[in-house]
């Protein structure tokens, strides 16, 4: 019998019950993390979205930054939105501070404001046909690495990628009711335990 997969989803703003809803719906053990102890029960994470310079702010405030700074190089971790943004090795428009652990450039807020927000279907290599996903004041991967894999785009722009442990979209997978994305971290997660 397969473990049931700890995954953490950081609850300080964004859709982060929403991310947990989704999590626990594919079998997973999902808690709301708020203090930087709770870090250490986790076999995941995600970072949702958000306001990446907000995000930051509450992180130091709390104490948090440089324990979640160890998690997420050594444990799997999906960021979404703002979540990519924090795990880019490079933040444009404005520079930022991130933890640098998934080796891209991200532009911040690159499709414009809330009210350029769309849903769209692109095409994916997860199985299953072409992605539903949902952008809300979205960033735009401008670089990626060698060593990071395409999972979707938009237009020529990344969407969806990872690199080794790291999970990240520039869209809210957690707002469609397609489970896809999901379902792949928990994968990469139970890979991870083994």
């Amino acid at each position: 019998m397969k473990k049931v997969p700890t995954i953490g989803v950081l609850a300080l703003q964004g859709a982060f019950e929403v991310h947990a809803k989704r999590l626990s719906e594919l079998g997973a053990d999902a808690h709301l993390i708020r203090k930087p102890e709770q870090l250490d029960a986790l076999d995941g994470l995600v970072l949702p979205g958000g306001e990446s310079s907000t995000f930051l702010w509450h992180l130091e405030l709390a104490g948090f930054y440089d324990k979640l700074d160890a998690f997420v190089h050594s444990k799997p971790v999906f960021g979404t939105c703002a979540g990519c943004i924090l795990l880019a090795k490079e933040v444009l428009n404005p520079t930022q501070k991130s933890f640098g652990v998934l080796d891209v450039a991200v532009e911040r807020n690159a499709y414009g404001r809330q009210n350029d927000s769309v849903i769209l279907k692109e095409d994916t290599k997860l199985p299953g046909g072409p992605l539903e996903t949902v952008y809300i004041r979205a960033p735009r991967i401008a670089r990626i690495g060698k060593k990071v894999e395409v999972l979707a785009k938009r237009d020529d722009s990344p969407t969806l990628v990872r690199e080794g442990h790291v999970l990240a979209a520039t869209f809210h997978p957690e707002l469609s009711e397609d489970r896809r994305v999901h379902e792949y971290f928990l994968e990469m997660v139970r890979d991870a335990a083994h």
